[in-house]
């Protein structure tokens, strides 16, 4: 029995550099605060030693370097209670003491103060561009207000994601908002994303990497380039400062919670991208900032004699599926999901996440496994971009565990390729539409993420505007980029006022769009492309932190009419459950009308399977409480116009327009409800053409 009410754990039994400190607790690792200290805890198995290197905030010398005692390490981690400081001021780093002996996997370095992998905030990098001072670790306060909020859960089947970058978003001058770039200034923009009906917003890294990470400029203007995308970590459990309009001020994390909670408020989930397949440490030639230092050879895939297995393209791959990094992964993703209510995650090379540690694909990797399975991020979406730079592709292959969809790149290719004329691909799209079973077998048309286009890629106006890339901004001579893009410039490269050239990208737009919003699956829109946004070609903008990449929010203007369309489409898919199917349609037959799914061509119920077809239509029906759902659509890709024989109806029911891509800007779409009665059983489906049709009561 206790003698006193005090703890015994709050005082120390060490002066160790003037400080009053005490063993540590292991767990959890990083910097937590405890009663008069904080706790630093730090896991090396190859380190002979190990210094705790303490800064006063904003200054370059060290404060004090306190060295872990024998006493204060247990199994291989480092903890220390250091008391008599304050976490809000103080920044850390370690030096780890070790062998450098880079055939054996060890590059230790005890002049390099290191980031310690799980610091909540990372010092450094406080405004976007800003002066440019030695990164530290810092600890992130912890008394933000969440007001009863939680993960929102919404079903898989009702997403419509919109994958957003957090700068570009709203950093262009037309964006109208008070801080742009930021996660305030993307808060601003929340009554703009319900009105457009999405419900899940997909953000680009925003853990925090070095934008100042790229020594390239632009050839033309002589213009630095940047780490503008952040696709290379440096701090995994840290909101990226340099995106919050408060990261002077050290307040990141909260200003991100806020935009979680309003973003919750508004219906709207929030899913990361996430980059667990490589660090901001590049090759041999990188720098050593957190864990090459700490522990090489556990953290990296490292080959026989010691260098780096490169499967992600930037120079080194994370080693997943060692125990260490497996739980380093774990608890990362806890931390976003308890921490932050992040509502999922999309795995960047997931691919990458499958590797044992020699590079060799394993058909249960325990990562994935682990990550299925957690009971924490049980509620938590998962994504996985199933291939990765060393031409693992696992696209309807991936270890998925039942928990995983995937972004689905043959949906992408394959509705590129039907759209801009190719023939023999109606089989093949109808089998995209309804969620890729030939990929999915046994699991739900929401295992694929179904886009079009990405941030990676050309955008939607381009995609109809360029036959070839143009990257020459870049600084790579052009060799950057994907040179398969399946994209048709209507018959004029780039800027044209050709009124005919014009005329076709906007129906062709419109055609991908529908055959997006009307495909089972989970469907996926990219920033800007709602209203015509446009990088003039380039298609791999990873570098441009400018005008190039920023969305002009001028142009929802311009082309109102095409935001118009894309609203009227999501909301439309809203209203009708025949689009938004949450298990796989097999040849079911309806309660009476229709089957789940049929096909048609030019005569009801006989579709044209033929290689050099170029027409689909499909019926997509289903029966529910509230009653009857019927859905028929027609896409035509040829240059020939085509009079379809529709089903027919049972008395009382007709078929009406919700939109036809032929059709003149105001005519061609109607907002759900008020879709005008067709006058007969037949419909036209002009060249190069979408038509979507549904069924409803006269009375109605």
């Amino acid at each position: 029995m206790s003698r006193s009410p005090e703890r015994l754990d709050a005082f120390p039994t060490h002066r160790i550099a003037g400080f009053g400190v005490r063993a540590g607790r292991p767990l959890p690792f990083g910097a937590s605060r405890v009663p008069g200290g904080v706790n630093f805890s730090v896991y090396s198995a190859g380190a002979t030693g190990m210094t705790l290197v303490l800064y006063r905030r904003d200054e370059v010398e060290p404060w004090a370097e306190l060295d872990f005692p024998p006493e204060f390490v247990v199994g291989a981690v480092y903890s220390m209670t250091v008391f008599g400081i304050d976490a809000e001021t103080v920044e850390y780093g370690y030096r780890a003491d070790g062998p450098f002996e880079p055939e054996r996997g060890h590059r230790f370095d005890r002049g390099q103060v290191l980031l310690d992998p799980y610091a909540t905030l990372v010092h450094g990098r406080d405004s976007w561009g800003g002066q440019r001072r030695p990164l530290r670790s810092g600890v992130a306060l912890d008394d933000f207000d969440w007001e009863e909020d939680r993960q929102l859960r919404i079903p898989s089947e009702d997403l419509v994601i919109y994958e957003a970058h957090v700068r570009g978003f709203t950093r262009h001058s037309s964006s109208g908002v008070d801080q742009p770039g930021t996660f305030a200034g993307l808060v601003e923009k929340i009554p703009y994303l319900k009105s457009l009906g999405v419900n899940a917003v997909e953000l680009m890294p925003v853990f925090e990497f070095d934008e100042l990470d790229n020594e390239r400029r632009d050839p033309r203007s002589g213009a630095p380039l940047h780490n503008y995308w952040g696709y290379s970590t440096i701090g995994f459990f840290a909101p990226k400062a340099g995106l919050a309009a408060t990261g002077r001020l050290g307040m990141q994390a909260d200003e991100f919670k806020n935009m979680v909670k309003q973003l919750h408020r508004a219906g709207i989930e929030v899913i990361l991208d996430v980059v667990f397949n490589h660090t901001a440490e590049g090759n041999e030639l990188g720098p050593t900032l957190s864990f090459r230092g700490l522990d090489n050879s556990v953290y990296y895939m490292l080959t026989p004699d010691g260098y780096y297995y490169n499967f992600s393209g930037t120079g080194n791959t994370l080693n997943c599926n060692h125990p260490i990094v497996r739980g380093f992964v774990l608890d990362c993703l806890r931390h976003w999901a308890s921490q932050f209510h992040v509502d999922g995650f999309r795995f960047d090379l997931a691919a990458i996440l499958v590797r044992a540690p020699n590079g060799a694909p394993i058909p249960n990797p325990p990562l994935l496994e682990s990550l299925a399975a957690d009971p924490v991020l049980r509620d938590c979406k998962l994504i996985a971009e199933a291939w990765d730079a060393g031409g693992l592709y696992q696209v309807g292959t991936f270890p998925n565990y039942h928990r995983f969809s995937e972004w689905n790149g043959k949906f992408r290719d394959t509705v590129r390729r039907f759209v801009k004329g190719d023939a023999g691909l109606a089989g093949e799209l109808a089998t995209r539409l309804l969620g890729s079973p030939d990929l999915y077998r046994d699991r739900a048309p929401t295992a694929s993420v179904n886009f079009i286009t990405a941030h990676d890629g050309f955008t939607l106006r381009d995609l109809v505007s360029y036959n070839e890339k143009h990257n020459d901004a870049n600084g790579e001579g052009g060799r950057d980029g994907d040179n398969d893009n399946n994209s048709w410039n209507c018959g004029a490269e780039g800027d044209t006022e050709d009124k005919r050239v014009l005329a076709l990208r906007d129906r062709q737009i419109r055609n991908l769009l529908l055959l997006l919003l009307t495909s089972h699956g989970i469907p996926m829109l990219v920033a800007g492309d709602e209203f015509g946004r446009t990088q003039h070609g380039n298609n791999n903008a990873y570098c441009q932190d400018n005008e190039l990449s920023w969305v002009d929010w001028s142009l929802a203007e311009t082309n109102a009419g095409l935001l118009r369309f894309t609203k009227a489409a999501i909301a439309f898919r809203r209203a009708h459950p025949a689009l938004r199917r949450p298990w796989h349609l097999r040849g079911h037959q309806g309660d009476g009308l229709f089957p789940e799914i049929s096909w048609h061509g030019e005569r009801a119920w006989t579709p044209d399977w033929s290689p050099g077809q170029r027409l689909l239509a499909a019926l997509l029906y289903c029966h529910n409480e509230i009653g009857h759902d019927c859905v028929y659509l027609a896409a035509n890709a040829h240059w020939d116009s085509r009079e379809l024989e529709l089903p027919a109806l049972p008395d009382g029911m007709r078929w009406h327009l919700f939109a036809d891509t032929a059709r003149a800007c105001g005519q061609d779409v109607h907002q759900p409800g008020e879709e005008p009665p067709l006058a007969d059983d037949h419909v036209r489906v002009e060249p190069r053409s979408t038509v979507v049709l549904v069924a409803r009561n006269t009375e109605e």
